[in-house]
């Protein structure tokens, strides 16, 4: 990715990692529903409850990439704010850092810090614009920035990287 050249030169927080290997996966429109995140549903086991790629899905985005990076999955995923009570909160967020924030219409909206600059973070998430991408969403809507606990050591690459500001802000994560 041109904008964040040092995602392809160090070594990436699993979260991270997994998230960038969903990259571009869009919603379809219309009735009908993209398979690939009707299997996210049934890979962390919310089948029952997730049935169409329309229902906001930055919740069960997050809960995959969490799973398949070897971390615990909140309970209640698909609500947004929940990932709040991920791991541990974070002193200054980072690379690789679950973000929570507020929407204008009181929702939530979930996914992983890559960069910031002075107004916005950098959020790689699920369900923005309708698709896994890199989204700039202002600061002043975080509601929590949290870490995995880590198990052995926290990779040198999880600290801030500060960039200069570049395109929209996001204003409805949907």
């Amino acid at each position: 990715m041109s904008s964040y050249p040092w995602l392809s030169t160090i070594q990436l927080p699993g979260l991270v990692r997994e998230g960038m290997a969903t990259l571009g996966t869009r919603e379809v429109v219309g009735p009908q529903h993209n398979p690939v995140i009707l299997g996210w549903a049934k890979e962390v086991g919310l089948e029952a409850v997730y049935r169409a790629d329309e229902t906001p899905w930055c919740g069960l985005w997050m809960a995959v990439v969490a799973q398949r990076a070897g971390w615990s999955v909140v309970h209640g995923p698909l609500w947004a704010r929940n990932w709040a009570r991920f791991g541990a909160a974070s002193p200054e967020p980072g690379l690789g850092d679950v973000l929570a924030f507020t929407r204008p219409n009181g929702g939530g909206h979930v996914g992983l810090y890559i960069a910031e600059d002075d107004e916005a973070f950098h959020v790689l998430g699920g369900n923005q614009g309708d698709a896994v991408s890199i989204a700039r969403i202002a600061k002043a809507r975080l509601i929590a920035a949290r870490r995995p606990v880590w198990r052995v050591a926290q990779p040198a690459s999880v600290k801030p990287y500060r960039i200069t500001r570049a395109g929209t802000l996001s204003t409805n994560e949907a």
